[in-house]
This record gives structure tokens, C-alpha cells and sequence, in this order.
């Protein structure tokens, strides 16, 4: 399925927002998400389905200063 990930198109096999952020490689790591402009939460992540053409945001925190 086609959908765009933090603005880069991608192909994609996992059929919910929880799956796809472990099929990206984020796993338990502590980040926001946000589908078509509405942030999701992580507790509604296993239930949102990824649809073709959805647009899905991932931010992960960085350190700095």
C-alpha cells in the first residue's frame, strides 16, 4: 500500500498505525504520531488502520540545546 511518511512516499505492508511504526523500525521507542493532520495518540495506535494514501507524521524527541 502507498502512503506518505514524514513527506516521503513510501510502499508499506502493515495494516495499522502500531505495525507500521514497528515495520519502520521505531519498535518501543518513544515518539508522536499524527495521520492526516490529527495527532494519535499511542494508546490508538493498534487500533487505526493505515489506508492507501494516508499521510503519517513520526516525530521522535531529540537532545540538544
Amino acid at each position: 500500500m502507498n502512503i506518505v511518511v514524514n513527506d516521503e512516499t513510501r510502499v508499506v505492508n502493515a495494516r495499522t498505525l502500531a505495525a507500521l511504526v514497528d515495520e519502520l523500525g521505531y519498535g518501543d521507542a518513544r515518539i508522536a504520531t499524527a495521520v492526516d493532520g490529527e495527532f494519535i495518540p499511542g494508546s490508538r495506535r493498534c487500533g487505526l488502520d493505515i489506508v492507501d494514501g494516508m499521510r503519517v507524521e513520526i516525530v521522535a524527541p531529540m537532545q540538544g540545546g
